[in-house]
């Protein structure tokens, strides 16, 4: 069965980051591959076998329902971690599965207990502490109650102590997270002192694994590095500016494709569309998309965005709908139903990135990709 848009996964491009992503690791630190929101909307099935060929053993996800879907299309026992939701009764379920999860709150240290005493295998537990971002992890306060009880469980079994930094991609931030690391510091100090000795510390995500080398730890946690962004253009400026030449080191490996469905020519002082948000003050020739708001494409392009159609520019006009959009193909020769169309990425020497994307619609990069929908075809190229 065809499809009216697709998406296109690059393996080159994601080895390529992923090499990359290992260049920037301190010689003993773990990459643990970050694949909440449906891989930042790239597509857990295709991202989790291709980054396990290329060595990756360590996914780390937002809940359960996707380290299910880790755990379904996973072929080399990877380990995974939850670092968010999790319910009762999916605590039981990821003991039993052996999936690692944070533990943040009193319940949820209940509940992995008896979940372990009842199934017979230790719940693999992330004691994730609180130093300054103030959402979730254990306050210091109450640091010794919950390192005694664990250390105390012969059903718990610490796997890491951990916290998140409050937005390390941007030097506002800088003594926030400076204070937040001297923070964590303190407390891996208090729990030497206890005789406790984590078995991976990790607090660095993508922009702190390049911008504060010092957090990376045992372990870190890479998101939008291995998709071929850079968490903003103010990380990008700061890695750039330590190299002697520019080399964009990161590649791009989502594009996202349809097709020309359907062509017909409007007269002058027509309206195109809806409503009245477009009015044509010459003749044109229109070629409807098959993809709207429904897919992903934001409303808020309407009369602002472009695609391209064999090597050529053309402008959204006409209101956004759910399923459809109409761009004008009047400059553009020889254009046939069927044609393919670049909604984001390359076509001959023209390119239209996430982050231009991003800029007419007013999303970031994390925001666009991750609303993609995970019912549009995922396909591999390389």
């Amino acid at each position: 069965m065809s499809y009216s848009n697709h998406i296109e996964i690059s393996k080159s491009a994601l080895e390529q980051n992923i090499n990359f992503i290992r260049q920037q690791l301190l010689r003993h630190t773990r990459l643990s591959c970050v694949v909440k929101g449906n891989a930042y909307g790239h597509g857990i099935p295709i991202i989790i076998p291709l980054e396990e060929d290329m060595g990756i053993n360590h996914f780390s996800v937002f809940n359960a329902e996707e380290a299910y879907q880790v755990k379904q299309v996973s072929k080399r026992n990877s380990t995974i971690m939850i670092m968010g939701m999790l319910t009762q009764e999916q605590v039981h379920w990821a003991v039993e599965q052996e999936v690692e999860f944070y533990i943040f709150e009193r319940e949820r240290l209940q509940e992995a207990e008896e979940a372990a005493k009842k199934i017979g295998k230790p719940a693999l537990i992330h004691l994730e502490v609180e130093t300054g971002m103030n959402r979730t992890g254990v306050p210091f306060e109450l640091l010794e109650e919950f390192v005694l009880k664990i250390d105390r469980s012969p059903h718990l079994q610490l796997k890491g102590v951990c916290t998140h930094l409050a937005g390390a991609e941007s030097i506002s931030n800088y003594y926030r997270v400076k204070k937040q690391t001297i923070t964590y510091q303190k407390i891996l100090r208090k729990l030497q002192g206890m005789g406790i000795t984590p078995q991976n510390r990790h607090i660095a995500s993508s922009a702190a694994t390049l911008r504060h080398p010092n957090t990376q730890m045992d372990m870190v946690r890479v998101g939008i590095l291995q998709y071929g962004f850079f968490p903003n253009e103010e990380t990008f400026t700061h890695y750039i500016t330590k190299k002697t030449d520019y080399d964009y080191p990161l590649k791009r490996i989502i594009s996202w494709k349809s097709q020309v469905m359907s062509l017909k020519d409007i007269q002058q002082g027509e309206f195109v569309g809806y409503g009245t948000s477009y009015f044509a003050h010459s003749p044109m020739t229109i070629a409807t998309v098959p993809v709207g708001y429904g897919h992903g494409y934001s409303r808020s392009l309407s009369n602002q965005g472009r695609v391209i159609i064999n090597g050529h520019f053309a402008p959204v006009v006409g209101t956004i709908n759910m399923n459809m959009i109409c761009v004008d193909v009047s400059n553009i020769p020889n254009i046939q139903k069927g044609d393919e169309v670049v909604l984001i990425g390359k076509q001959d020497e023209l390119e239209i990135s996430v982050a231009s994307f991003s800029d007419f619609s007013n999303q970031i990069n994390y925001e666009l990709l991750t609303r993609l929908p995970i019912d549009i075809p995922r396909i591999v190229v390389e």
